[in-house]
C-alpha cells in the first residue's frame, strides 16, 4: 500500500508539473478564471435602464405633463423629446428612440369622468428583453396610477375613493443586481471547461507524444494511475472556484451564505461528472486536436442547456427533458441557491443526489474506458 501511495504522490506531482510548466497553461488554468470572471460580471449587466423613450402627448394637458414626468422620474426611461406619432416611429426605426409613449387626446377629460383613460406603448421588438421591462415598467405605472385615482385606467378599478398601497418586496438579491446572478453561473462554467478541457487533453497528449507506452510497462495499476491522473485537476478546480468566489464577493459584493460542507461535497461530486467527461473524451481520441475538439463537442451543448444563458421554461417541451442529464444544470442551482439563499443539504439534496450520481456513472463508464485503452 505505501508503494501504491508512492507511485499515487509521484503521479501527482508529474502531472501538475506537466500542466504548469507551460507559461500558457498556467495563465489558462489560474489567471483566465479571474479574467473571465471580472469581463462577465461587469459586462454581462442585464439591468435595463435609461431606455431612450420619444413622448407623443396628444392631449398636451397639466395631467398628462404630470404622468410623463412621473413615468420617467425612476430612470428606467430616458426622455427622448416630444414628437408627433410618425415623427416618433421614424425615431424607433432610425434607433434614435426604443420606445414611444403615445397619450391620446381626451387623456384628462377621460379621468375627470370616471372613464378609461387609454395610453399606447410602441417598442422596438428587436431587442425582446429590453421591450419586455420597458412594456411592464409602463404597465406597472399607470396600473398603479389608475388605482391611486379610482377608476381603471390600466388597472382595476376600486371606487371613485379608494386608494391601494403598493410597496415592492425582493428577497436574497435586494439591490437586483445582475452580478449576483452571472457570477455563480460563471464560476460554474469556468469550471466545466478547466476540467473537462485540461482531462480530455491529458491522455491524448501522452498518446500523441509516446510516453503513454513507457506508462504501459511500468508495474503501476491502472486505478493508481488513473486517479493520479485525475486529483491534480481536482485540486486546481478547488483553486479555481475558491477564487471566483472570493473575487465575487471581494469585486461584486456576492454574498456567501451557504453551508462550507455542503458546497465542498456538491463541487467534488460536480468535478466527477466533469473529469470524467474530460477523460472518456480522451480515450476516444488520439490526438489532442482530437480531444480538443471532442471537449467543445461536450462543453457547448451543456452550457446552452444548462439554463444560464436560457431559462430553461423557455426552452422547448421537446428539449426540456435533456437538460436534467446535464450536471451542469444542477451545480448552478447549488451555488445560487447556496450562496444567495444559504440553501444546504435539506433544500437541494436533489441536486445533490443528481450531481453525484452522474459523476459515479460517468466515472465509471470512462474508467472502463481508461482500463480498456491501457489494456
Amino acid at each position: 500500500m505505501r508503494m501504491h501511495a508512492i507511485q499515487l504522490w509521484s503521479i501527482i506531482i508529474k502531472e501538475l508539473r506537466q500542466a504548469l510548466r507551460d507559461p500558457r497553461m498556467r495563465g489558462q488554468l489560474l489567471i483566465m478564471p479571474i479574467v473571465q470572471l471580472l469581463i462577465f460580471g461587469y459586462a454581462a449587466d442585464f439591468t435595463v435602464d435609461h431606455v431612450p423613450t420619444v413622448i407623443v402627448d396628444q392631449d398636451q394637458s397639466s395631467v398628462s405633463r404630470h404622468h410623463v414626468q412621473r413615468l420617467l422620474a425612476d430612470g428606467t426611461l430616458d426622455d427622448a423629446g416630444t414628437a408627433d406619432e410618425p415623427t416618433a416611429n421614424e425615431m424607433i426605426d432610425d434607433g434614435r428612440a426604443n420606445a414611444a409613449v403615445i397619450i391620446p387626446p381626451g387623456f384628462a377629460r377621460d379621468i375627470d369622468g370616471g372613464r378609461t383613460a387609454m395610453v399606447q406603448v410602441v417598442l422596438d421588438g428587436s431587442n425582446p428583453t429590453r421591450s419586455g421591462i420597458v412594456g411592464g415598467t409602463v404597465g406597472r405605472y399607470f396600473a398603479m396610477a389608475g388605482m391611486e385615482l379610482g377608476n381603471p385606467m390600466g388597472g382595476q378599478a376600486v371606487g371613485k375613493k379608494g386608494s391601494v398601497s403598493f410597496q415592492p418586496r425582493v428577497l436574497y438579491n435586494p439591490q437586483m443586481k445582475t452580478q449576483f446572478y452571472i457570477v455563480p453561473g460563471t464560476a460554474a462554467m469556468q469550471l466545466l471547461m478547466a476540467t473537462a478541457m485540461l482531462a480530455a487533453m491529458g491522455l491524448a497528449r501522452e498518446k500523441e507524444l509516446g510516453t503513454l507506452e513507457q506508462v504501459l510497462v511500468s508495474p503501476i495499476p491502472t486505478w493508481v494511475l488513473m486517479l493520479g491522473k485525475t486529483l491534480p485537476f481536482v485540486l486546481i478546480g478547488m483553486f479555481n472556484v475558491l477564487t471566483s468566489m472570493a473575487a465575487g464577493a471581494w469585486l461584486f459584493g456576492v454574498p456567501l451564505h451557504g453551508e462550507p460542507t455542503f458546497l465542498l461535497a456538491a463541487t467534488l461530486a460536480y468535478l466527477m461528472s466533469t473529469l470524467g467527461a474530460g477523460l472518456f473524451i480522451s480515450t476516444m481520441s488520439n490526438s489532442q486536436q482530437q480531444a480538443f475538439m471532442g471537449a467543445f463537442l461536450f462543453m457547448m451543448p451543456a452550457m446552452l442547456l444548462s439554463g444560464n444563458m436560457t431559462p430553461l421554461a423557455a426552452m422547448p417541451d421537446w428539449l426540456r427533458p435533456f437538460t436534467y442529464l446535464n450536471p451542469l444544470r444542477y451545480y448552478i442551482q447549488v451555488l445560487r441557491g447556496s450562496l444567495l439563499r444559504g440553501a444546504g443539504w435539506a433544500e437541494m439534496w436533489p441536486q445533490f443526489v443528481a450531481l453525484a450520481g452522474m459523476g459515479v456513472i460517468i466515472l465509471w463508464v470512462s474508467s472502463m474506458r481508461f482500463r480498456k485503452t491501457l489494456a
